[in-house]
């Protein structure tokens, strides 16, 4: 750490329900999630200087107040606390937000806790880049090793990587690590799109978004199946025609399927050469998953999944019982970077592609950086890589993705690229932010406030400054 934050201490936590009305365009619509309001819970960490942390966990919509109030929950265990002392010992940190004795009951490592979990942890990685004065993906790249692996909690996973095992991993890619970056400053990271596969989608639009997107170049696709066989022969036939035999397609379920009717369904879908099936079955269905690709590796079909996978521990079985061929980490739904980072170390071990799952609100923002560490540090290779690029809702970030060649460019400023303009914080945080407000009146969306007491009806704004009606925790 530079000499001259040695002294920095979290002095308040803050956070925010903010909502983009993303359903009323079928944006991010898929067989099981017909009406998603791209949404998350935006936490800032305050410090007696004036670098300060922005983290984020993504949810789709209603829940999100619930992700809200766990973050309120766990704010204590890090407001008060001294940088220098946590990033020394960042695993026993993390360790404390997922082990509270009591939220444990209700979500240990999974579901509504752990994504809060995932939103400070974001926060405080964050925070840590920019003491740095570097990126995310900088910070990782130039750890060593042992700093590197001490950050994250091992326990659940060491039955199948240690922490020698993944120090020695690290110590044995420092060969051309230089090089690798250079590479990636130089042409970045290759991307695929799912912006023309949403499923509420009409036949039209797919059609003008994909010309649109091979225009400028894109050559790997992926749409959304599973609601109507007849219907997904039908899209997968005209996407196949439009882009030809050469170029990718993938598809995603969402989880719709059974396992035997996942494996029925694809081999189907089989004619029109899918890369994968992503999300086949349930995402906590290990043994499921591997079935469907044992029976689906004959076509050439490979599954993919990862996206809605709560921990570390899912991720472990889906590896060593080869249930996977690609593994997908989501930077929000697990518990933050500390977690991902061991994801991505047991994917080298048992040698399988990482290809994360992106889209969301700020989610491409935050594994571009996950994923050119993985390049650089850990697996050396983009062969049979590629990262989820959706184009939704880039305008709401200070520092927004950089796509040239349909690649990811790396960051250049500091941090997790997680910080958002506050003028969209005004408008979309739920319900009080004017977009919505203008949403209730016209009655496209009802207004949940109706009948609450007077003090709701009121509402709030919230600076980015310690304001007692956005704090949660302040020490």
């Amino acid at each position: 750490m530079n000499t001259s934050s040695a002294n920095v201490r979290i002095r308040g936590l803050s956070a925010r329900d903010i909502r983009f009305p993303t359903s009323l365009e079928c944006d991010g619509s898929d067989a099981i999630h017909p009406d998603p309001d791209y949404s998350c819970v935006y936490v800032l960490i305050f410090t007696n200087v004036e670098v300060k942390g922005h983290g984020i966990t993504f949810t789709i919509g209603r829940g999100n107040e619930l992700v809200l109030e766990a973050v309120k929950s766990l704010s204590h265990i890090i407001v008060g606390r001294d940088l220098k002392e946590m990033f020394n010992d960042f695993a026993s940190v993390w360790r404390a937000l997922t082990s509270d004795s009591q939220l444990r009951w209700v979500g240990p490592e999974k579901g509504v806790v752990h994504l809060a979990v995932g939103a400070m942890v974001n926060a405080l990685w964050d925070l840590w880049a920019k003491v740095e004065r570097k990126p995310l993906w900088k910070l990782l790249v130039d750890m060593e090793p042992e700093k590197l692996v001490s950050t994250i909690d091992w326990r659940y996973i060491g039955d199948v990587l240690t922490k020698e095992e993944a120090v020695e991993m690290l110590r044995s890619m420092k060969p051309g690590k230089e090089k690798r970056e250079k590479e990636m400053m130089a042409h970045g990271y290759p991307a695929y799109t799912t912006a023309a596969g949403w499923l509420g989608y009409s036949q039209e639009k797919i059609e003008r978004l994909l010309k649109e997107f091979m225009a400028k170049g894109w050559r790997h696709f992926k749409i959304k199946v599973g609601q109507d066989l007849e219907d997904d022969k039908r899209r997968c036939k005209i996407v196949r025609e439009i882009i030809g035999p050469d170029m990718t397609l993938m598809v995603d379920a969402n989880q719709k399927w059974d396992v035997d009717q996942a494996i029925e369904w694809m081999k189907e879908l089989a004619p029109y050469k899918p890369k994968w099936i992503e999300e086949p079955t349930s995402p906590d269905d290990v043994l499921g998953h591997k079935a469907v690709a044992d029976a689906l590796r004959p076509l050439g079909i490979g599954v993919a999944t990862g996206e809605m996978a709560q921990n570390r521990v899912i991720f472990k079985q889906l590896l060593q019982s080869n249930a996977i061929d690609y593994c997908q980490i989501d930077a929000c739904r697990v518990g933050g970077v500390s977690e991902v980072l061991s994801i991505y170390l047991m994917a080298k071990k048992f040698n399988t592609p990482v290809c994360p799952h992106a889209g969301g609100v700020g989610l491409c923002e935050m594994v571009q950086h996950l994923q050119i560490w993985d390049y650089i540090s850990v697996s050396g290779t983009m062969e049979d890589r590629i990262i989820e690029y959706v184009d939704h809702l880039v305008e709401h970030f200070k520092y927004p993705r950089v796509i040239k060649n349909c690649c990811y460019m790396p960051p250049k400023i500091s941090g997790y690229s997680t910080a958002m303009w506050e003028e969209s914080l005004r408008q979309y945080e739920f319900p009080y932010g004017s977009a919505w407000k203008d949403l209730f009146e016209r009655g496209i969306y009802k207004d949940p406030r109706k009948g609450l007491p007077n003090y709701i009806e009121k509402g709030h704004e919230v600076e980015e400054s310690i304001n007692p009606t956005a704090v949660l925790a302040h020490y």
